[in-house]
């Protein structure tokens, strides 16, 4: 532990004076009685009144330096902490082309796709997790890490409109979605290292062929599990017009021989989800991957820790005030 404002530990030298000015004043206070022979007090006993009345002092004085440790802003440390953790490396590539608006899983495929793998990321506490996105192009959206938090963060922030707004071009490159996964993955040293790919599309887009990728990844020891999510034939879409939305039907068109071409080629496996239930069964399944041990380094931030003390300081001073109206009240 460490203090913001070491400074004000030099109030505790009030301490010095306050005990002195205690103990002349009490001696001024205290009752008198004239007798003609204290004889008979000799070998009186001092009641257990008198003898707890140094406890007023004490209690006020562990209150004030309480206050002082408050004043001086007790902090945690800063620190950096290796640890040797089991686990794999995983990127997944996620279709964010508008097509995966459609709602034949609810509440519609990509906010679907976003719960089942916010629920696999925070299953797998100890992995180096990534997120690459596509459409008509792919861009990593978060490099691997294991801060899940701003993971988790970035997955929320993923949306169908970046297409729909001329931010990329629409369309599915499945090609380029792969390889931007696995160029994440290259360099990578784990044991087990995973492509995770979702699409509800075929490719239609890119200048990189879906098998090319997967040779790419298959070079590089790296796994990939493709998912083709969508019903069969037509699935409902929401269609904006003016003042409202309308529902159509569009094609279901999932290249599920390319996609189950990827997984033969790296030694994964090919998945369809045709509903939520079971989306969220394969990636269960997919949790039961082999670890291999990493080295994270983690970071500890610093952060005020006055709140143990305030109480104890509320919780003393409460005892000396509740003392001094009962059991030392004194009696003009």
């Amino acid at each position: 532990m460490e203090f913001a404002n070491k400074e004000y530990f030099f109030l505790l030298i009030l301490i010095i004076p306050y005990f002195f000015w205690y103990v002349l004043y009490k001696k001024k206070s205290e009752p008198t009685m004239r007798v003609g022979d204290t004889f008979a007090y000799m070998y009186a006993r001092r009641s257990w009144k008198v003898t707890l009345m140094p406890l007023q002092l004490i209690l006020r004085i562990a209150t004030f330096v309480l206050l002082v440790i408050i004043l001086a802003r007790p902090q945690t440390q800063n620190s950096w902490k290796n640890e040797t953790v089991e686990g794999i490396d995983i990127m997944l590539a996620m279709d964010v082309s508008t097509s995966m608006l459609a709602e034949d899983l609810k509440p519609n495929r990509i906010e679907a796709a976003k719960q089942v793998a916010s629920e696999f990321i925070i299953g797998r506490p100890n992995d180096n997790i990534g997120l690459s996105i596509f459409a008509g192009e792919a861009f990593t959206q978060c490099p691997m890490t294991v801060d899940h938090a701003s993971l988790l963060n970035l997955m929320q922030n993923v949306r169908t409109d970046i297409a729909a707004r001329g931010l990329i071009q629409d369309g599915t490159a499945i090609g380029m979605g792969l390889a931007n996964a696995v160029s994440r993955l290259k360099d990578s040293k784990a044991k087990s290292k995973v492509v995770i790919l979702l699409t509800d599309g075929s490719n239609n887009m890119g200048d990189l062929s879906p098998m090319t990728a997967a040779e790419i990844a298959k070079s590089l020891g790296i796994r990939v599990y493709t998912v083709g999510v969508g019903t069969n034939k037509v699935a409902p879409y929401p269609m904006p017009v003016a003042g409202g939305v309308q529902y159509v039907n569009i094609p279901v068109e999932i290249d599920t021989k390319t996609l189950q071409g990827i997984a033969d080629a790296t030694d994964g496996d090919f998945y369809r989800a045709t509903n939520t239930s079971e989306l969220h069964s394969i990636y269960q399944e997919i949790d039961k991957l082999e670890k291999s041990k990493l080295n994270v380094k983690k970071f500890s931030k610093k952060y005020d820790v006055y709140q143990p003390f305030a109480i104890a300081a509320i919780i003393l001073l409460l005892l000396e005030v509740l003392f001094r109206i009962t059991i030392f009240r004194r009696i003009p």
